[in-house]
């Protein structure tokens, strides 16, 4: 696939002819179609967002793949208007849960280092950091493990939870929160 040329002229069909006649048939020949007239488009928006070729050929497929499903869910005016802000959102989601996984370690969040051989104290805060955890509430100690044990983005938890987004986000806070509660009070008995 060539991201840097204009259309092909595939058809003479407008847009939303094709997206009607795909959201009936279900053929994604279709889709790939009406994709490819704005696949260069969509392939500069991500290299406009993630500074970097190969990770925006990726998000290019990465997008169609997603277009496949969220083009029945939306009712779309403008086609190319609402990809380009689907390929925008896309991107801005990547770059957010990227530095998140780097900001946000658990590791930082709790100034434990990883170590091979932990010294007595290191032991008593991860035996407390174990403890405190055990308080939280559920919905709150299954989103920070998610999140800083296994290291999934909010939209992974809420998709492995059947919570929200914004009920993950608030039990990550909160659980966060908690647990430095908890801890600081550990620390000064």
């Amino acid at each position: 696939m060539n991201f840097l040329k204009g259309p092909r002229k595939t058809t003479d069909l407008a847009d939303e002819s094709l997206l009607q006649q795909y959201r009936k048939s279900g053929d994604i020949a279709l889709l790939g179609i009406l994709y490819e007239r704005y696949m260069h488009l969509v392939y500069g928006v991500c290299l406009k967002y993630l500074k970097d070729e190969e990770v925006s050929k990726d998000a290019v497929m990465q997008i169609f793949e997603e277009l496949i499903t969220k083009v029945n869910r939306h009712d779309i005016k403008q086609f190319k208007s609402w990809l380009y802000v689907l390929s925008r959102n896309f991107c801005l989601m990547q770059i957010r849960s990227g530095k998140k996984m780097q900001v946000e370690s658990l590791d930082n969040l709790m100034e434990f280092a990883d170590e091979l051989h932990l010294d007595d104290e290191r032991e008593e805060d991860i035996t407390a950091l174990e403890r405190c955890k055990q308080k939280l509430p559920e919905a709150q100690k299954i989103s920070v493990d998610l999140f800083y044990m296994d290291g999934k983005c909010y939209k992974e938890i809420a998709d492995d939870t059947g919570y929200t987004l914004n009920e993950v986000k608030s039990y990550i806070q909160n659980g966060k929160r908690n647990l430095k509660i908890c801890l600081e009070k550990n620390r000064e008995r």
